[in-house]
């Protein structure tokens, strides 16, 4: 394909590496770590290797300082092997970008030489046991003492929560609402740093989630993330490119359905011919690709408005993780039920994909909330 549609040599190239180190690395195992709710460290650190610890994070602070649709096809790419890696591998992502594109030099030198190659993994910790659409809300506590803040509180539904080194949050510095919110980076071992129990999930079984408990945790001032109550649009901003990798991560995995159902119902007879050959099939298998692809044209058009920083950029993150997230769950559910009752065993990969995609239109914001930020931006204008 040519002409402004079609993707470039060089990006072509990233995603082949990705889909080479997928097939290598992830697809293979990601049943055995799904089954055996393995967290995959030695293979989330080959794939920082290649770059991928550190995708926008600048070159000059040793990332490989690619664009928000480069990230996406990488995203893509590895969710095809495993939803569940790839999402982990993008929040880790979105906390070292925050780090590098807000922090100061201090806190960039303290943190990111050990993230970008990922000897140290970074969680992402906004979220609160009682504040999670209504993030401006939350409650975790910073008073200041001395050069120190001491941090008090607790965040729910942390990624890596338990296992990371690195914890970027948004912690309450001043005021109630999103102006008194300020971003620090924390770390597994301060004094006070506890974790709650593993989450035992429906899906995303090959990386922990735990609540981040926080009780009088002394952190040095030069660890703020931007200035004090710059945290919410920090966090928010980081968001953007957040939903970008989760809509990508479900484009990877429902391809991946969409790929195993074409296969499946060639191979499998019933009433003496392929399921492939009744029109039933072919036009399920149609609105499945088409679904799928529109999902691709809008997420990537968003990419690039992200990478461009368009002033609509928000609006068009949140529409392409709303519509890819919902499209591609439904692309799944109906692979599912070409396969019929072996697509519901776990001796294939279908049902695993149907629960690792159902929390895409849960996190980095609901896709009620999706809808919101669509809908106030269109009145806006």
């Amino acid at each position: 394909m040519t002409g402004q549609f079609a993707l470039t040599d060089d990006q072509l190239a990233i995603q082949e590496m990705a889909q080479r180190f997928t097939a290598d690395e992830i697809t293979p195992h990601a049943a055995k770590w799904d089954e055996e709710h393995i967290f995959p460290r030695e293979t989330i650190r080959k794939a920082a290797e290649l770059g991928f610890g550190s995708i926008y994070v600048s070159e000059e602070s040793g990332g490989i300082g690619l664009g928000r649709l480069e990230s996406a096809l990488i995203m893509e790419a590895m969710a095809y092997g495993c939803p569940s890696t790839s999402a982990f591998i993008s929040i880790h992502n979105m906390a070292s970008w925050m780090i590098d594109r807000f922090g100061s030099q201090a806190v960039k030198d303290k943190y990111l030489p050990r993230l970008i190659g990922m000897e140290q993994i970074a969680s992402y910790c906004l979220t609160e046991p009682s504040s999670g659409s209504d993030a401006a809300a939350l409650k975790t506590k910073a008073v200041k003492d001395g050069d120190d803040w001491l941090v008090s509180g607790t965040k729910q539904f942390i990624s890596g929560g338990g296992e990371n080194e690195v914890y970027v949050t948004m912690v309450r510095t001043g005021e109630d609402g999103p102006k008194g919110i300020s971003c620090m980076v924390i770390e597994k071992n301060m004094a006070g740093v506890s974790f709650g129990a593993q989450e035992k999930k429906l899906g995303w079984h090959s990386q922990p989630t735990a609540a981040l408990n926080l009780d009088n945790v002394r952190v040095p001032a030069e660890n703020m993330v931007g200035g004090e109550g710059e945290g919410f649009r920090i966090a928010m901003m980081g968001l953007d490119g957040g939903r970008l990798n989760i809509g990508a991560c479900s484009l990877g995995g429902a391809q991946r359905c969409l790929d195993e159902a074409v296969r499946y119902t060639k191979e499998r007879k019933q009433f003496g011919q392929a399921l492939a050959e009744f029109q039933n099939t072919q036009f399920t298998l149609a609105d499945m690709a088409t679904r799928l692809e529109a999902s691709r044209a809008l997420l990537y058009l968003a990419a690039a408005k992200v990478t461009e920083n368009a002033p609509d950029k928000t609006r068009f993150a949140a529409m392409a993780k709303r519509f890819a997230t919902d499209e591609c769950s439904a692309v799944v559910n109906d692979a599912l039920q070409l396969f019929g009752g072996y697509g519901y065993l776990r001796d294939y990969p279908i049902e695993r994909f149907w629960r690792d995609l159902r929390v895409h239109s849960i996190l980095e914001g609901t896709n009620q909330i999706m809808r919101m930020i669509v809908g106030r931006d269109l009145l806006r204008q």
